[in-house]
């Protein structure tokens, strides 16, 4: 749900996502909030108590709401908004959102959506990071990458297996050829053949760099 549905379909098309979508591995609708007005309605309105920016309105928002719970009540759903105030999105948060059968991201945009969204729908909010953003539809390419990339089929299971997050740990560095590259050499381990001692490596790397990046949890 969002004021502006164009952003989404060159990054849907020419990404991962759009493989799975091509595959019948999940499906992306788009639904733009200025449809759901009116009459005369706005989306946003100015914020009560002053100040600068606008508001999205909830009518609008509501609508589109009503309508997509209204498919299907049993259906296993998720509704997620982008905010700067919510949980920092992290790949627990994708894997789980990865196993719902319905993802619903409602973007906000200027000064946000009236708090009372979430009095109304079991809404659950996300921050991509502690910064402020136009709006949400970046955040929610990005929640939506990350969560359709976790699909069965979608990428190779080593692939999701292996990567930063999955154990805790980051991801090890990662080499192709040449073997020297203006005078920095790939690890002689990884050149080894001596794939225990690769593994090996490999764990140590994810560590040490783990360390070094992210506060012991």
């Amino acid at each position: 749900m969002t004021l502006f549905p164009e952003v989404f379909a060159p990054f849907v098309g020419l990404s991962i996502i759009g493989r799975a979508v091509e595959a019948g591995l999940a499906e992306i609708h788009y639904h733009h909030l200025a449809n759901a007005c009116e009459g005369s309605e706005r989306v946003d309105d100015e914020p009560f108590g002053g100040g600068g920016g606008m508001v999205i309105r909830l009518a609008p928002i509501a609508r589109v709401l009503d309508g997509l719970l209204a498919q299907s009540e049993r259906k296993r759903r998720t509704i997620v908004v982008p905010a700067p105030a919510g949980k920092p999105f992290t790949q627990a948060d994708a894997r789980k959102l990865a196993a719902v059968e319905q993802l619903i991201i409602v973007c906000g945009h200027y000064e946000g959506i009236d708090e009372r969204l979430g009095s109304l729908y079991p809404v659950e909010e996300y921050s991509l990071g502690d910064f402020v953003l136009t709006g949400g539809e970046i955040p929610a390419l990005a929640f939506m990458d990350a969560t359709v990339r976790l699909l069965e089929g979608t990428i190779k299971r080593q692939s999701r297996e292996e990567e930063s997050f999955t154990s805790d740990l980051l991801d090890y560095p990662s080499y192709t050829r040449p073997a020297s590259f203006r005078g920095v050499a790939v690890p002689e381990v990884l050149l080894s053949g001596n794939h225990a001692a690769i593994a090996q490596w490999r764990r140590e790397e994810s560590r040490r760099r783990t360390a070094a990046r992210r506060q012991r949890r």
